[in-house]
């Protein structure tokens, strides 16, 4: 281990804030919860109205970036009759959100963060009022269409490390798993409801009334923004620009610090040869086909996100760990192993079981995850963590459905399945054993 990880892993091992923590002292920690209340979501974080402010709007704007995310693809397929077009859509969002999330992690850190959210979210809301205009104006064009989701992702990229980096000014140390569980919880249950919400909809509203909706939602987040408290940068990074030498640091201090380097490999190793979603319709199509193919595939794409939100909800459980890199090797362990177990199952029910079970170990991987990114790098480099972070969250399940769907057709899609959990466990033990940095990590 370098002196750089050294010193950065003593502060959290000995429970000190971590490097850069400025948020001031909170109220005096509560009392040993009893009873059922031990088991539930910790909610300390939400006792400090700034990050209060922030996740109150992430409640609205989790259901509400759903609405869009299900009303783009149905505009281009009613446009086109073509599910190629939505893939070239889906590819159009990424190549900018990628670009802008590494540019964005770079500027988080050397402006106001809360200035920053302010414009970006206040761009994404004007872009969604965009694709309300084009919507109610009859439009049709998916030229269009794809700018304004082009200019949407990229928004978000450069909002996504801001925000994310922004958390570990508002909470101490002590609760970031607290606040990721928080955080997380909301997002996955807009997941679930945002998709159904937008179904029950548009028979009934019509789709320019669902980027409507967004964007007023929209309306929400920069109202809790303005409400911030100013998260400007430290003394002296203001004075630097946000260039491509930035962003170049950025990587080298990753792979200067074990512990974030293997924070990121873990989430790549469970995403890319864990994540089996390219192969659901196949599964529903022949292994499930007796419950019903649509049934199957609903129960399917449901199960992780539902898993998650339970994990949320129960997050009182794990939530106050103090051995985080060992949380992420467990999660990403049991997440294998339960994939594993998905793709030996014929039973529908037993298999929705397991992919539960998949997205609770998710839910408790991004948990601890989130605060090993925000606890292990100095505040001056969060920025730029938090925007490699939002590239590998977006990239990995896309590479994982090139790589499930070519070994589904190869292998067929249980085996395939199988066959990657089972290297994820493998993987993921191999690196705990090779760099014991990541299991040794505690705050």
């Amino acid at each position: 281990m370098d002196t750089s990880e050294s010193s950065t892993s003593d502060s959290a091992t000995t429970g000190d804030s971590a490097p850069g923590q400025s948020v001031a002292p909170g109220p005096a920690g509560p009392a040993p919860r009893r009873g059922w209340r031990r088991w539930a979501m910790d909610t300390r974080p939400l006792r400090r109205p700034a990050y209060r402010r922030l996740w109150s709007s992430t409640i609205v704007t989790a259901v509400g970036s759903q609405l869009t995310a299900v009303a783009v693809p149905k505009q281009i397929y009613d446009i086109t009759g073509s599910s190629a077009w939505v893939g070239y859509a889906s590819l159009a969002g990424l190549v900018p959100m990628v670009v802008f999330a590494l540019w964005g992690g770079a500027i988080a850190d050397v402006v106001d963060r809360r200035k920053l959210l302010l414009v970006t979210n206040s761009g994404i809301a004007v872009t969604s009022v965009l694709f309300w205009l084009q919507a109610a104006g009859g439009v049709d064009s998916v030229a269009v269409l794809m700018v304004l989701l082009a200019l949407q992702q990229a928004f978000f990229g450069l909002n996504s490390p801001a925000r994310n980096a922004s958390i570990a000014r508002l909470v101490p140390a002590e609760e970031l798993a607290a606040a990721n569980a928080l955080g997380s919880t909301v997002m996955q249950t807009g997941l679930v409801a945002g998709p159904l919400l937008a179904g029950a909809l548009i028979p009934v509203v019509g789709l320019p009334e669902l980027y409507l909706i967004d964007a007023l939602a929209l309306c929400v987040t920069v109202w809790a923004v303005l409400r911030l408290p100013a998260l400007p940068p430290p003394a002296g990074a203001a004075a630097r620009r946000a260039g491509v030498r930035q962003i170049a640091e950025g990587f080298r201090y990753i792979s200067g610090h074990k512990v974030l380097l293997l924070s990121f490999l873990a989430d790549i190793v469970a995403m890319v040869l864990g994540m089996p979603r390219a192969l659901f319709p196949q599964l529903a199509a022949e292994t499930y086909a007796p419950w019903g193919e649509g049934l199957a595939l609903g129960l399917l794409f449901a199960a992780i996100p539902i898993g998650a939100v339970l994990g949320g909800l129960f997050s009182g459980t794990f939530s106050r760990a103090r051995r985080h890199g060992l949380m992420v090797i467990g999660a990403v362990v049991a997440w294998g192993a339960a994939v594993t177990g998905f793709g030996l199952s014929g039973n529908l029910w037993l298999a929705v079981v397991f992919l539960a079970a998949a997205g609770v170990a998710d839910m408790v991987s991004m948990v601890f995850r989130g605060a090993i990114l925000l606890s292990a790098a100095t505040d001056e480099m969060r920025g730029r963590m938090q925007g490699v972070f939002t590239v590998v969250v977006a990239g990995g399940p896309r590479l994982a459905d090139v790589l499930h769907g070519t070994a589904g057709s190869a292998f067929g899609p249980r085996a395939a399945v199988a066959g990657g959990g089972l290297l994820v466990v493998t993987v993921m033990l191999a690196l705990a054993a090779a760099v014991p940095a990541l299991r040794r990590y505690r705050i």
